[in-house]
């Protein structure tokens, strides 16, 4: 397994679920190719699955893949760290790379991510105002929360992706983030939703004070 990673909690979730090879991705130093390619040479298996974990990263491993002839390479396309790890939850080592392949990216479509960062600008997008400063909660694909708070705009972008199936909601709190305000922020969510569990974790990851997902 190759994957995507962009914080040291994020970095240890990934080596729990047997990751071989850690690339450092984030909104600003996307991997090339070449680093795809050199992330395969060190990885010693005839099949390897690479976890873009973000869109703009795509590309690059489907590249690093039709320049690969000595090893079967599978793209799986998570857009998200959250869908990443959820692809890699479910792999079972008794299946083929197809069946896996099918598998996790069946079980990636259950998963609706978020990302909660601050505007270095002012900007209108998706029709909403936001100031230099202002917390957004961004959705897998729209800004879906803008607020003045953390714990406000995360809960405000929550709300926007819990529907009745959610049955699990999981946050992984950025280099920002105190544990304290973390558990705060989960206690709050469980208030919110009684029968949803909550899972919070330390992502280590900067630029962003959660990514979460719901599933």
């Amino acid at each position: 397994f190759i994957a995507v990673s962009i914080g040291v909690g994020l970095d240890e979730i990934f080596k729990g679920l047997n990751v071989d090879y850690l690339i450092k991705g984030g909104q600003t130093m996307n991997p090339s190719t070449e680093d795809m390619l050199n992330a395969i040479r060190e990885v010693n298996a005839d099949n390897i699955f690479i976890f873009p974990n973000n869109s703009n990263i795509i590309l690059a491993a489907e590249q690093a893949k039709q320049l690969t002839e000595d090893k079967n390479i599978i793209v799986i396309p998570s857009k998200t760290i959250p869908q990443g790890i959820t692809a890699l939850i479910n792999f079972m080592y008794d299946k083929t790379p197809e069946e896996n392949t099918e598998r996790m990216i069946e079980e990636m479509r259950n998963v609706k991510s978020g990302q909660v960062t601050y505007a270095v600008r002012d900007t209108s997008i998706d029709g909403k105002e936001i100031k230099h400063g202002n917390i957004m909660g961004i959705g897998d694909k729209t800004i879906l929360a803008v607020g003045t708070e953390v714990k406000d705009t995360t809960l405000d972008l929550i709300k926007t992706l819990v529907n009745e199936d959610a049955q699990l909601i999981s946050l992984y709190f950025g280099e920002e983030v105190k544990e304290e305000a973390a558990q705060e922020l989960a206690k709050a969510v469980s208030d919110l939703y009684p029968s949803v569990d909550v899972d919070v974790q330390y992502g280590g990851q900067p630029i962003y004070y959660y990514i979460l997902s719901v599933e």
